[in-house]
């Protein structure tokens, strides 16, 4: 019998789970860049933009713990589904995945940036910046959902 918790079976909690901190690592990943484009026109226009260093610190490092628990319960996931065969749809999420984690560390490198004060790009190459999580998350979805292959 599998275990369960709160009456339902554990891997739907892990799931649960996975998805929350998936959801919640994408919010942040969609909303800095937003922040990155603010900073870079707010500066460039002789504004006071001390408030949003201050915001993409602190958010980073709420992404960054929910990045960290994603990977982790999706770890948990892939462990247990490795009795199951056909999982190439699981090889190429996980190459998106990992890009995304190296957006990741883009956007840290951007807010390491902004906290030195150092040269920062125009809001036009941010705002499209701002647009590589998406173009990698929805074949993401569409892998999880479809599982093509």
């Amino acid at each position: 019998m599998a275990a369960t918790f709160a009456g339902a079976p554990a891997m739907l909690w892990i799931k649960t789970f996975h998805v929350l901190f998936v959801m919640s690592w994408m919010a942040g990943i969609f909303y800095l860049p937003r922040i990155f484009v603010h900073y870079s026109e707010g500066r460039a226009a002789g504004e006071d933009v001390r408030r949003l260093v201050t915001m993409s610190a602190k958010l980073y490092g709420f992404m960054t713990i929910m990045a960290i628990l994603s990977i982790v319960f999706g770890t948990w996931l892939w462990h247990d589904s490795l009795m199951f065969t056909g999982l190439r749809w699981l090889q190429a999420k996980l190459v998106l995945v990992a890009g995304i984690a190296a957006y990741h560390l883009v956007c840290r490198h951007y807010v390491l940036r902004m906290k030195a004060g150092g040269d920062f790009p125009a809001g036009k190459a941010l705002r499209w910046f701002n647009e590589v999580p998406l173009v990698m998350l929805v074949p993401i979805l569409y892998l999880v959902i479809a599982k093509p292959f």
